[in-house]
Formats: structure tokens, sequence, C-alpha cells
């Protein structure tokens, strides 16, 4: 079954608590949280004492996603304020292991996510590590951009070599996710897609959260 994250970027911020318990009673399995530091991606989002606040009307599993330069200096203020996923970029400027094994020892699930330049063959030394391997299929810092459809043979090197391994890591896709895209994605291997655009600006989340479910898994 795939599972369906809304992404928090999308929604009204001055609505953001409403917004969210909406997606969970929707039916949404995860809520994304997109962590921008403006030097990471050029954009900046929010931070651990807005995900804080949201911990208590949400309950959910939180993942957070964490686009900044330096990931493991912030790990243990998201363990603290609920994070539950946190998944940190390659191409960030810390010590991947290091950041994993830091995320693990909170008890956490560690993900990693590579930009769309990012070769997958890069990430092989760490699959063994982590429990989630986040795919962009647009250029991360901004929502509402058009899915890359060249990143689908990612996806399926991917769920090639998790089978090869014997592993059980989620593949989650973030960027341009819709009705369509979902069910391309999920065909490549993904079973987990975070869409922001297309579910915030439907008029009824839970027909929406449906609907791409049936689409990813038809």
């Amino acid at each position: 079954m795939v599972k369906i994250a809304p992404s928090a970027l999308a929604c009204d911020f001055s609505r953001f608590g409403e917004e969210i318990l909406a997606m969970q009673n929707a039916g949404a399995d995860i809520i994304h949280l997109d962590v921008m530091d403006g030097v990471f991606v050029p954009n900046i989002s929010f931070g651990a004492p807005v995900i804080k606040k949201l911990r208590h009307v949400c309950s959910i599993p939180f993942d957070v996603h964490l686009m900044i330069i330096d990931p493991l200096r912030y790990i243990g203020d998201y363990a603290d304020v609920g994070a539950d996923i946190i998944t940190v970029h390659l191409e960030s400027n810390s010590d991947t292991s290091e950041t994993i094994r830091r995320i693990r020892s909170y008890g956490l699930s560690p993900g990693i996510s590579i930009k769309p330049k990012t070769p997958v063959e890069d990430l092989l030394p760490y699959l063994g590590e982590i429990d989630l391997v986040l795919v962009m299929t647009v250029e991360p810092g901004f929502g509402g951009q058009s899915f890359m459809r060249d990143m689908l043979p990612k996806i399926s090197n991917l769920t090639r070599e998790r089978e090869r391994l014997g592993l059980s890591f989620d593949i989650q896709v973030d960027g341009g996710i819709d009705f369509v895209t979902a069910k391309e994605a999920s065909a490549h291997g993904a079973n987990s897609l975070v869409a922001g655009s297309s579910l915030y600006s439907a008029p009824d989340y839970k027909a929406a959260i449906a609907q791409l479910r049936e689409s990813a898994n038809s």
C-alpha cells in the first residue's frame, strides 16, 4: 500500500495547525515537513519551534525533511519537538553515516534525500543503514513545480537495489505529485508519495487523498 504524505509547505500557513489536522482526518499517513535554511536551498520555511506546536494538534508521524546545510547539528532539536522520521540530504555538509547514527540514537527513522542531479549510485553505501530514500523529482526549495519524468529511472534503480539487497526501506518521491504522476512513480516502485499543491488546492481533502491513493495503487 502506498503511503500518502501531504507536504505542509503547500498549506495555508495562517491556519497551519488546522490544515495538517484536516489532512490527518482526511486519511493521510504522514505529514511531510520541509525545513529550509535559505542556504542549502534558496528559500526559508519554518523550524523546530513551529513543529513543536504542530505536534500538539496532530498524532500521525511527522517526516521532517531537513533541507539545510548542516543537519547533524540540529538532529537533537528536531527529535525533541516530535519528529518520527528525519530525512537529510546526501549533498549536505554533514557526514552522512554520522548523521544517520545520530538520528538512530534518538530512536527515530533516518532517511536520505537526493537532488535531481545526484546519481543513485552515490546512495548505495548507505542503503542498509536507512529506512527511507527520498527522490526529489523537482529542484528542492519551492512548491508547485512540475514533475521531472527523467527521475523515474532513479526510482526503478532503487527498487531493483532494494530487492537485490533484501532491504525494506521506503522509496519516497517528492515534487509535482498529482493524480497522474502518482501512478507513474508507484509503477516504478515508489511506495511513499509527498504531495503538496494537488492536495491542499483540493476542495475536499478526503476525496483528494482517496483519489491519489487509488491512482497510485491502480
